[in-house]
C-alpha cells in the first residue's frame, strides 16, 4: 500500500487531498456504514418521529441490528418492504400502505423518510410520492413528513445524518422575531455527550435548540410498558424556530464548504454560522467555550473551569505511563481529527489516522486542527479495514483507539483497543461514553492510561501491583 506522509518535501495542498490508497477490486471489512443509518438515528433525535426506509426489509434490520447493539436500546424503524416487482415497476403502492400503518399504529409527530439504495437507483420520485399520498390522505394533524436521499454508494453513515439533520432543517424551520436561542448541530456523538452539551448551555444562561438529541430516545430509563415511541428528542417547535435564533454551531472541519443545516439558515434567515471542530481535548473544547462566552457575555461557569484544571492535573500524573506511546486512530473523519488533537496534547503519538470517509478534507482539516502532528503520521481516507492493517502492522503501535471493528486487529497485533465512536458492540455502556469537553477529555484519558497500565501489567512477568 502507498502512503502520503502528512508532510514532506515535494507536496504541495493538491497533492495531499489525491488518494492515498491503491484501489482494490472490493471493499474488505469497511470503516464506515451506511448512508441510511446515520438518518435513521437522527430521525430517532427528534420527538415523535419514527424513521421509515423506502426500499428492502433488510436494510431496516441490519440498521436496527446495529443502533440497537450499540445504544442497547429498542428501536423501531418502518419500511415499505419492497419486492421483486417494486424494484422493477416502483415502490408506490408499497409508500402508500406502509405510511398508512405508520400512522395508524404509531401515530407519530413526524415520519422520516429515508430512500435506500434499492428505491435511488430505478430512481424513485419521491417528492411525487409525498403529493399523491398527502393529496389523499392530509387532514389536519396528520404527521410531518420529511424525505432525505441515502443511496448508501454515495457516502457513510455520517453523510447520512448530516443530509437528515439539513432536510428536516429546510423543511420546518421557519423565520420570525430575533431571539437569543442558540442553535447546535452536534454531529454523530454519543447519548452522554448530547446530555453534556445540554448542561454546558444551560450552565453559561443560554437557551438553545440541540438538532437531533437523542439522549433520552436512546439512552433512558426502564419502562413498565413498551413504549413505540419514546420520550425524548427535538420537539418540532424548536425545530421550526430554528430560523429566528441568534446564532447556529456546527460541530465538524470537514464540513467546511459543504451546505449543511446551519449554512442553509445563514443563507434564508441571515443567521450567523460559527462552525468549529469536535471538542475533543483542551484546545478544541476551549475554541467551544470561548464562543459560548461571546455567546453568553458570562465567563465559563467555575465547574467547567475545575473539570479543565483537573484535567490538566491529570495529565501531569500520568504521563509517565503514556510519554512517547504510539497510536493507531480511525473511525468517522471529524471524531479522528478530534482524537488526534487529543492524543498530541497528552503526549501520545498518532503514527496512523484512518478514516472510511471521502469527504476530500481531511488531510488539511487535520493539519490546521493539529499542526504539532508528526509528518511521519500516516492519514488515510476512504480506506477499510485491509488498508488499515496493512498500515498499523508496518507502523507497530502501542494501541488502538477506535470503536469495536478493530478488535480483530488489535488482536492480530497483539495490542489492547481503547473503544471509542461508533459503533461499539463488545462492551456495554457505549451510550454512556463522554467524548466532549473537559469531562469528556478526563474520561477518554484514563480509559488511555489504565488500558496501557492493564496492558503493561498483565504482560509482565513479574506482575506488579504497584505501578
Amino acid at each position: 500500500m502507498k502512503t502520503l506522509p502528512l508532510q514532506g518535501p515535494g507536496l504541495d495542498d493538491d497533492d495531499l487531498d489525491e488518494p492515498q490508497f491503491h484501489h482494490a477490486a472490493s471493499t474488505r471489512n469497511a470503516c464506515k456504514l451506511c448512508t441510511p443509518l446515520g438518518a435513521c438515528l437522527a430521525f430517532r433525535g427528534i420527538e415523535g418521529c419514527i424513521p421509515f426506509l423506502h426500499g428492502s426489509q433488510g436494510c431496516s434490520t441490519y440498521i436496527r441490528r446495529y443502533l440497537i447493539s450499540h445504544f442497547r436500546e429498542p428501536i423501531d424503524i418502518a419500511a415499505s418492504n419492497f419486492s421483486e416487482e417494486s424494484a422493477i415497476f416502483g415502490g408506490k403502492s408499497n409508500f402508500e400502505a406502509g405510511i398508512a400503518n405508520v400512522v395508524k399504529g404509531y401515530k407519530p409527530q413526524m415520519i422520516g423518510v429515508a430512500t435506500t439504495c434499492l428505491s435511488e437507483t430505478i430512481g424513485e420520485d419521491m417528492k411525487r410520492l409525498f403529493h399523491e399520498y398527502l393529496s389523499k390522505h392530509w387532514e389536519e394533524g396528520h404527521p410531518e413528513m420529511v424525505h432525505v436521499s441515502t443511496p448508501s454508494y454515495t457516502g457513510t453513515h455520517i453523510d447520512g445524518f448530516h443530509a437528515a439533520v439539513r432536510s428536516v432543517a429546510q423543511a420546518l424551520a421557519v423565520g420570525g422575531e430575533r431571539t437569543r436561542r442558540v442553535n447546535l448541530f452536534p454531529g454523530m456523538v454519543s447519548a452522554a455527550d448530547l446530555r453534556h452539551l445540554k448542561e454546558i448551555l444551560r450552565d453559561f444562561g443560554l437557551a438553545y435548540t440541540l438538532l437531533p438529541d437523542y439522549s433520552e430516545s436512546m439512552d433512558g430509563p426502564s419502562w413498565a410498558e413498551y413504549q413505540k415511541l419514546p420520550e425524548g428528542g427535538t420537539p418540532l417547535d424548536a425545530i421550526r424556530a430554528l430560523g429566528s435564533s441568534q446564532v447556529s454551531i456546527t460541530f465538524g472541519r470537514t464540513l467546511a464548504g459543504k451546505a449543511g443545516a446551519a449554512d442553509d439558515l445563514e443563507k434564508k434567515f441571515s443567521i450567523p454560522h460559527r462552525p468549529l471542530g469536535l471538542p475533543i481535548g483542551i484546545r478544541e473544547s476551549d475554541a467551544f467555550f470561548q464562543l459560548l462566552e461571546t455567546l453568553s457575555g458570562r465567563t465559563t461557569p467555575r465547574a467547567h473551569a475545575q473539570e479543565r484544571g483537573r484535567f490538566i492535573d491529570a495529565m501531569i500524573d500520568g504521563h509517565k505511563y503514556i510519554a512517547g506511546k504510539k497510536a493507531v486512530l480511525y473511525g468517522e473523519e471529524d471524531m479522528v481529527i478530534g482524537l488526534a488533537s487529543f492524543l498530541c496534547e497528552i503526549g501520545v503519538e498518532p503514527v496512523v489516522v484512518a478514516s472510511g470517509g471521502r469527504s476530500g478534507a481531511l488531510i488539511a482539516s487535520l493539519r490546521a486542527a493539529v499542526p504539532e502532528l508528526p509528518a511521519a503520521c500516516q492519514v488515510l481516507s476512504g480506506v477499510d479495514f485491509t488498508d488499515i492493517t496493512d498500515a498499523a502492522t508496518e507502523a507497530k503501535p502501542d494501541f488502538l483507539l477506535g470503536n469495536s471493528k478493530g478488535y480483530s486487529l488489535a488482536r492480530k497485533l497483539k495490542i489492547p483497543l481503547v473503544r471509542v465512536g461508533f459503533p461499539i458492540h463488545d462492551r456495554v455502556g457505549a451510550q454512556r461514553i463522554v467524548h466532549l469537553g473537559y469531562r469528556g477529555a478526563q474520561h477518554l484519558f484514563d480509559a488511555v492510561v489504565n488500558t496501557l497500565m492493564e496492558h503493561k501489567q498483565e504482560n509482565s512477568h513479574v506482575g506488579y501491583s504497584y505501578l
